[in-house]
């Protein structure tokens, strides 16, 4: 068996996902913050082709999620890159520290929707219904909105995958809109296509570099993917499934970010998409489709950045507390609030950071530091595939190409490196977050001395 371990009095989850829900999921987890906060941010990086880091993106995560989907069909679990960590290298602390970055990333990412969510999207909305009258300064706004997140989460959150089919075909309306709104304007003959080729890099820097840092940028759109592996043990033949849901759902959103950022670059100089920022899709839709009401708009990108940050602030506390429960950090994180039946310090903790990152970060470094922590767990999962190669499974499982993994670890890695054009900023802040879990690491080691082995399955449940 995969895994001998399981204890026989645990009762198993319940297999309700079949293909269709869980492209739902994929779709869904991938669409969000990236998309309708970043693509500005993008746009400043390389100029009018701007759907270019988008497709390079799509095409680096499409590498991994070949490793993901062997790795899952080998061991259909639901602990993701942690799992695949430990079996491979069986190093109790390099397995810590994956989990802690999926950890970061899912602060930094959350961080990143709430400045999204106080500083373009809520403004828009009270623009269009007070005019200027109501001024709230956006910062405050994000820090109320991660306190808001904290309050639900510390409530208690149960969701559905059913009610996510709900939650992504409103996600996704959003992007079809903006899509529609560029099929109208090639109809009537409106925008320039000659930007579309027009890559404009920094002074100093050279076309190649604008491309790559603008990459590691978009990379963030195309996040999400991984998470369906930790729904591995709710699907229905789930060793069958994954392959053609997972990288079906990639390939829609990659077209969709693709026509996406056409659209925007069609109708408005890159310049003004930089200058626009957060906002840039609203731009596009003030452009493009003037009697379209502003405020519908906004209020998708509202739910869009609410629904990513909840999710991303749950897994956060969630993996916390199993860690602390696995004794591994200190163990007051795993403390349960005697009523809610919610871990409250994990959650206090981790909405702490957020906090801080918010009130001092802007929204492309949060951006940055997300993909560049999780490119750094894809190119170790590339690996991983590579060594548990020799474990032989004893079912009829996917299996990459061996030189898929390959790739996806030399793209990983020069996406993840400076190499790429990636801001300083981007180490500084992943450094000072992963530098966090060493401290809590080495205070655990230091007060409760060498831990059981670290058993990442349990993280999942």
């Amino acid at each position: 068996m995969a895994d001998a371990t399981s204890a026989p009095a645990q009762p198993e989850l319940k297999r309700a996902i079949g293909p269709k829900l869980l492209l739902f999921f994929v779709i869904g987890d991938i669409l969000g913050t990236g998309i309708y906060a970043l693509t500005g941010n993008v746009a400043g990086k390389i100029g009018g082709a701007l759907w270019l880091p988008f497709l390079l993106a799509f095409v680096v995560a499409f590498l991994t999620a070949f490793s993901y989907l062997e790795l899952v069909g080998k061991y259909p679990k639901a602990a993701g890159a942690a799992l695949y960590t430990n079996r491979a290298f069986k190093i109790q602390f390099l397995t810590f520290m994956v989990a802690f970055a999926v950890m970061s990333s899912g602060i930094t990412s959350a961080a990143s929707a709430a400045l999204a969510f106080g500083k373009t999207y809520l403004q828009a909305v009270l623009r269009e219904f007070f005019s200027d009258s109501i001024a709230v300064p956006a910062t405050l706004v994000a820090i109320l909105f991660i306190l808001g997140l904290a309050a639900v989460n510390f409530r208690g959150v149960s969701e559905s995958v059913k009610a996510n089919v709900v939650l992504t075909c409103i996600e996704l309306s959003g992007l079809l809109i903006i899509i529609a709104i560029g099929i109208w304007a090639v109809v009537q003959g409106d925008g320039d296509a000659s930007r579309l080729t027009q890559v404009d890099p920094a002074p100093g820097q050279s076309a190649f570099l604008a491309i790559t840092s603008a990459t590691a940028l978009a990379f963030f759109a195309m996040v999400g993917f991984e998470d369906s592996v930790n729904m591995a043990e709710e699907c229905r033949e789930p060793v069958r499934i994954f392959p053609r849901a997972m990288l079906m759902g990639m390939g829609v959103a990659a077209v969709i970010y693709v026509l996406v950022a056409i659209t925007s670059s069609l109708l408005i100089p890159a310049d003004e998409l930089a200058k626009a920022g957060s906002g840039a899709l609203l731009k596009v839709v003030t452009v493009g489709a003037p009697g379209f009401p502003l405020w519908l708009f906004s209020l998708i990108g509202l739910f869009a950045v609410i629904n990513s940050a909840l999710i991303n602030m749950l897994m956060a506390s969630r993996l916390l507390y199993g860690m602390s429960n696995e004794k591994i950090i200190p163990q007051f994180f795993a403390v349960v609030h005697p009523f809610r039946r919610t871990p409250w310090i994990s959650i206090i903790f981790t909405s702490g950071i957020a906090v801080i990152l918010v009130s001092f970060v802007d929204i492309a470094a949060l951006g940055g530091t997300t993909s560049l922590l999780l490119l750094i767990v894809f190119a170790i999962v590339n690996v991983a595939v590579l060594v548990l190669r020799k474990e032989k499974a004893d079912h009829e499982h996917f299996r990459a190409p061996t030189w898929v993994p390959w790739l996806g670890v030399i793209t990983c890695t020069f996406l993840a490196s400076p190499l790429s054009g990636r801001p300083l900023a981007d180490y500084k802040i992943a450094l000072y977050l992963l530098g966090a879990g060493v401290v809590l690491w080495a205070i655990n080691y230091f007060v409760h001395g060498k831990t059981e082995e670290f058993d990442p399955e349990k993280l999942a449940k």
